[in-house]
């Protein structure tokens, strides 16, 4: 088991994370049972800027995709799935 470090959080962000952390979960959708489902995708084809899934890793704050022949345009939507 890891010990925690130094929490690098100034006070007001602690107190706002705590104020969230805090806060009634909402409660589910009230659909009728008939109501039409959508899939993820759906979703994100409603959406000019998709985002993109690429294997990759982040040094400094910064994406670099694993694939050598991966361009990313600037301001793209990437999602990283990370592991320690």
């Amino acid at each position: 088991m890891t010990t925690p470090g130094v929490d690098p959080r100034s006070p007001g962000r602690q107190a706002r994370d705590e104020q969230i952390a805090a806060e009634k979960p909402l409660a589910p959708l009230d659909l009728p049972a008939d109501a039409p489902t959508s899939t993820v995708e759906a979703h994100l084809a409603r959406h000019l800027k998709r985002p993109l899934a690429v294997a990759g890793v982040v040094e400094n704050g910064l994406v670099r995709p694993l694939d050598p022949a991966v361009r990313l345009a600037e301001h793209s939507r990437v999602i990283i799935v990370a592991t320690e």
